[in-house]
């Protein structure tokens, strides 16, 4: 019998009811801003709970739409936030389930990692972790068949996430998302500063000019941008705002970007 990844956030980040959650995800699809622009190699989405940052995603993950046959294996890496390790996790599973169905895992893809001494095997991390799952509505709502490739990020270096990435980048079969929300908690107007700075330095594929408070998931991020940077391909921001903009007071709000890459 297959090891399933059951979910955790189901309920809580997003709907447990497939038919609320297919609602919910075609909404931000359908609301998302149009592009004549190729689908991406790679995109940034944020992980915070849809009422919060599922619009910022949706504009990232719509841009996938004309590619919705072709990529047919997505390699996830997402930041750990419950369980604290060196490196990066594979959860042992061999299905990742969702409310909106099971997605198999690219098994023999993530066993080609095992001998890299940074990758290790940690069901442990997933547990109760949303990062990774928040995405996985959208990619089931973007794409027709797939595989996954999932991977959590501790900690790290960015050149040890830019390995991972050379073993899984593949051709155009191959898509790469990295989860990560901006800035947390700070008041409105800062958050918006800092935000811009952080998407500078994604424009500019520099990872050396994002540090620990301007996003969580700047360790797999700076494995995307140098892995990027190495190939020739260009980062845009398609969109950009904190729950400030969308559902959350001002005082205290978590930024959100959307960026893909070609």
């Amino acid at each position: 019998m297959n090891k399933v990844q059951e979910p955790a956030v189901a309920g809580l980040f997003y709907p447990a009811d497939p038919e609320q959650l297919r609602a919910q995800v075609q909404t931000f699809l359908r609301e998302a801003k149009p592009s004549d622009s190729a689908p991406p190699k790679a995109l940034i989405a944020p992980h915070a709970g849809y009422v919060y940052s599922g619009s910022v995603a949706g504009n990232a993950y719509a841009r996938l739409l004309p590619a919705r046959s072709s990529i047919r294996r997505v390699v996830v890496l997402a930041p750990a936030h419950r369980y604290p390790f060196s490196g990066l996790a594979l959860s042992g599973a061999e299905v990742f389930r969702t409310p909106l169905g099971d997605l198999r895992v690219d098994t023999a893809a993530l066993a080609g990692l095992r001998d890299l001494p940074q990758v290790r095997l940690l069901p442990e991390a997933f547990e109760n972790e949303h990062s990774l799952e928040v995405h996985l509505p959208f990619l089931q709502q973007t794409l027709d068949d797939f595989t996954l490739a999932p991977l959590l990020v501790g900690d790290a270096e960015a050149s040890e996430v830019e390995a991972v990435l050379d073993r899984l980048w593949g051709g155009p079969e191959t898509l790469i998302v990295i989860s990560s929300d901006l800035s947390h908690y700070l008041d409105y107007d800062t958050a918006r500063r800092l935000d811009a700075q952080t998407t500078a330095a994604i424009e500019a594929l520099d990872p050396t000019a994002i540090a620990r408070e301007q996003a969580c998931g700047r360790i797999p991020m700076g494995g995307l941008l140098r892995a990027a940077k190495q190939r020739g391909l260009h980062a845009h921001t398609v969109d950009l705002r904190s729950s400030g903009d969308t559902a959350g007071a001002r005082n205290q709000v978590v930024g959100y970007g959307a960026y893909v890459f070609n």
